[in-house]
């Protein structure tokens, strides 16, 4: 659990040395940008002349670099540094969320100009996955909540790689269909919508609820049979899944998922979400 904690504390402070630098960042435009940018506007209110507008901007300018700056213009100064800092973090958060946007529509627009019978023939590999069920048990008839907890596992670890990945439910190692009727029998809504609830659900609870955009769910029919097709995003940070009161971080390796140890993690983590620092 300390060694969690020590993982947890790196990415804390990846993301806080992000956010002071967009702090800073727009604190010094805030002092050297839009302050004199104020000055000149007044200075040429006050003059037609724009190159003594000019010169009057440049001596509050070197004013605030040898510190000789009177108090009232220091007080304003400081007021467009906050102005600043504050746009500075605004920006940061826009750019995040634009990116992360960017980034998911992108993703789906590949995904969804493959045919899903030539994603099958590819077979498993790094970046895709099949599975013959969320819940029932083919080999022993029944329902088995172990089978999520599996699919889980897969989807944590697209989410942790750079480039997501694709995920069907309803379809053999071997790319066998199997189809989801049986999977459908063990929920209260028997449908697709049920379905794609039950996975929300799951996602939303064990994973993070803010990882269910990331998630993005097509039903396909396939030889009369129903297939679920789950296109999964990369994740802005890092996912864990708790099993047995500890959380592990899983990742892809070749065509299959594991989990890593602490030193593995901070590694990975460290290098996959480096952007964010």
């Amino acid at each position: 659990m300390k060694r969690f904690f020590l993982l947890i504390m790196l990415i804390w402070r990846q993301q806080v040395k992000l956010y002071l630098i967009a702090i800073i960042t727009g604190a010094v435009m805030g002092v050297f940008v839009l302050a004199p940018s104020y000055d000149y506007i007044n200075a040429r209110e006050q003059s037609a002349d724009p190159l003594s507008s000019l010169e009057y901007v440049f001596a509050q300018v070197r004013a605030m670099l040898t510190g000789s700056i009177s108090h009232n213009n220091l007080m304003l100064i400081i007021f467009y540094a906050e102005i600043g800092a504050m746009i500075g973090l605004l920006s940061l958060m826009l750019y995040k969320f634009a990116h992360k946007r960017m980034v998911h529509i992108d993703h789906l627009k590949n995904e969804l100009n493959k045919d899903l019978a030539s994603i099958i023939r590819q077979g498993e590999g790094p970046y895709l996955e099949f599975k013959s069920s969320l819940r029932w048990d083919l080999a022993e008839s029944r329902i088995n909540r172990a089978l999520e907890v599996v699919v889980l596992k897969t989807l944590a670890g697209f989410l942790n790689s750079h480039i997501g990945g694709t995920l069907l439910i309803g379809v053999a190692d071997n790319g066998e269909i199997i189809g989801l009727e049986k999977d459908y029998q063990t929920l209260k809504k028997m449908d697709q919508d049920g379905f794609e609830q039950a996975l929300m659900t799951a996602i939303s609870s064990n994973l993070g609820a803010d990882l269910c955009p990331n998630v993005h769910v097509l039903f396909h029919v396939i030889d009369q049979k129903e297939v679920c097709r789950l296109i999964v995003s990369p994740s802005t940070r890092p996912v864990f899944l708790e099993q047995n009161n500890t959380p592990k971080f899983f990742v892809r390796t070749g065509g299959a998922t594991r989990d890593l140890n602490i030193q593995e993690a901070l590694s990975y983590v460290a290098e996959r979400w480096k952007r964010n620092k």
